[in-house]
């Protein structure tokens, strides 16, 4: 049987909600990708274009320094990685994270929440953050998605 790792970064905790759930359904291990400077509201405002949050996106090199590392990487085979949308993807510091290990071998599977966005081209962006892994096109789902919906998604996807 594979190990899963749910990794997930949350601005909110709306996708912290879905992540916990997932981790649930899936019977895997939770790692919270912390920022080492972490987000203030003012970061996050999205209306103003000197803001963080829009300074790193309009910055496809930028990475945003993540605070813990995940102990033992090697000991997951499949990994789902789980974000808020921000600009039809996944925020900056999710590549800081696919790009710090050795995904070889390993299933990288995207979730995220959103406030009405979808994921538009998420997982060709984030395979090229981890190109030794298989990654999955994932899936939207609301931060409050029941057990029952979230445990569907799971078996589809054979853990």
């Amino acid at each position: 049987m594979s190990k899963t790792l749910v990794a997930y970064f949350s601005a909110s905790g709306a996708t912290e909600r879905l992540a916990n759930t997932l981790a649930d359904a899936a019977g895997g291990e939770l790692y919270e990708i912390k920022p080492a400077s972490p987000y203030t509201n003012a970061d996050l405002n999205w209306n103003n274009k000197q803001s963080r949050s829009s300074v790193e996106m309009n910055d496809k090199a930028a990475r945003p320094a993540i605070a813990v590392p995940v102990e033992n990487m090697a000991q997951y085979d499949v990994v789902l990685v789980g974000f808020p949308i921000w600009w039809y993807e996944a925020p900056r510091i999710v590549q800081t994270f696919l790009e710090s290990y050795d995904f070889s071998g390993k299933t990288v599977i995207p979730f995220a929440t959103s406030g009405g966005s979808g994921m538009g081209k998420t997982a060709s962006i984030l395979e090229k953050s981890c190109p030794a892994a298989k990654v999955l096109p994932g899936k939207k789902l609301s931060a409050s998605a029941s057990m029952s919906e979230v445990s569907s998604w799971v078996k589809s996807l054979g853990l």
